[in-house]
């Protein structure tokens, strides 16, 4: 890793220096001095902060013409960040990962959580699948994809350019192989007794969400002899978890063709088939539909996409989630359990819990919180930042 020359920012007088001494990992553009040095160092570069006295604040990466101007790295001012600095952080989160899981399918690096700002890793056995959300892990790709080699034995490694997190760093959308071959088909991943489909390729963020594995073994302790509806499926998340758990049917519900069909997949491989259905459609129509056939579940899960990543979509993405609860407490059975789950970064626990309680309510039914799920603890989060506690999930009970 060729190491550029250091540039310097220094928060203004007033800043709080305190804050990033206590462990925040940012520091904002409008506590920055912006003068004709600052402006000059280019985003993604090395950088050391100064607090107002000129006096040495931490290493990381400056992107001052953003909202986040600074990305702690390390809290020593006098490391010197390269591959074995990038190595030792990636063997720390690798060990963290082989100390929780008996097999190697996980999200091996969570960005903050794991001091690597930016990079999300998912692994799937020997296929690695790399996120490069920010402009200064983007740079040190060759690096990155040698030292996960060399501490993973993966020998494929695919990257995923895209995304919104991409865009706010100036990052144009590039997606392809780093390592190895492409998979030649979607790769089996067991969690909870049941049997997921990855498309590491082509499918969404990394091809699985295992951030829900925590909150589908939730799902799967309630579904014995359970009829299950699974609301915003992708590729049959909680329903298979359910069937694993003895559900005598479930049905999973998505707009995506593709993501069905691994979810039917899955399901023929777990032998469960005969009790697995798909429903393809606008997940709030087909809920519309439910009830105006009169169906009704004993669980029903709604899972959607993130309706608020911003602040400025909290009020819309609120309503979103109060319209998921109103529609979807109907199709559960007296004394049934719904289960809700919000991924936006900006709803936090306390409003999520809310809009959803406003949507029961409308829609009549008396509930009782059984569960406060997050997720697992592959994606550890960074106790100064709400964004890498994003998930969220809440299980009712709906009195008879």
């Amino acid at each position: 890793m060729n190491t550029p020359p250091i540039s310097v920012l220094r928060l203004k007088p007033k800043a709080d220096a305190r804050r990033i001494r206590h462990g925040h990992p940012w520091a904002w553009a409008d506590e920055i001095v912006l003068d004709r040095r600052s402006r000059a160092v280019p985003a993604g570069a090395l950088c050391l902060l100064e607090d107002g006295d000129r006096q040495p604040l931490a290493m990381g990466i400056a992107t001052p013409g953003a909202k986040i101007a600074f990305r702690v790295l390390d809290r020593d001012p006098s490391t010197v960040i390269d591959a074995a600095w990038l190595q030792a952080k990636v063997a720390a989160a690798l060990d963290l990962r082989d100390r929780l899981f008996d097999a190697p399918y996980y999200r091996l690096i969570h960005a903050e959580g794991d001091a690597l700002p930016g990079l999300i890793v998912d692994r799937f056995g020997d296929v690695l699948v790399v996120q490069p959300n920010a402009i200064w892990i983007e740079e040190r790709l060759e690096d990155l994809t040698a030292i996960l080699a060399d501490l993973t034995g993966a020998t494929t490694i695919i990257k995923n350019g895209s995304g919104r997190a991409r865009a706010q760093e100036g990052l144009e959308e590039d997606s392809g192989l780093l390592l190895g071959s492409a998979p030649a088909a979607s790769l089996p991943v067991q969690m909870n007794g049941a049997t997921y489909l990855a498309d590491v390729m082509g499918g969404q963020k990394t091809g699985l969400f295992y951030d829900q594995r925590p909150n589908h073994a939730f799902a799967r302790s309630m579904a014995k002899g359970a009829r299950v509806l699974d609301v915003f499926s992708h590729v049959g998340g909680f329903a298979l978890a359910a069937l694993a758990g003895g559900a005598t049917q479930a049905l999973s519900v998505d707009a995506s063709a593709p993501a069905l069909d691994l979810a039917t997949e899955g399901a023929t491989r777990m032998g469960c088939a005969d009790r697995f259905s798909t429903r393809q459609g606008d997940a709030f129509a087909v809920m519309e539909d439910l009830a105006a056939a009169d169906e009704r579940f004993d669980i029903v899960i709604a899972d959607p996409p993130a309706f608020a990543p911003s602040k400025q979509a909290l009020t819309q993405g609120l309503r979103a989630y109060e319209r998921v609860a109103r529609l979807a407490a109907p199709l559960v059975a007296p004394g049934g359990t719904l289960i809700l789950c919000s991924c936006s970064h900006a709803a936090d626990l306390g409003k999520f819990r809310q809009a959803c309680l406003r949507g029961i309510g409308r829609a009549g039914r008396d509930p009782r919180l059984l569960h406060t799920g997050f997720a697992g603890p592959d994606h550890p989060q960074h106790p100064a930042l709400s964004d890498t506690g994003y998930l969220k999930a809440l299980a009712f009970r709906l009195l008879p």
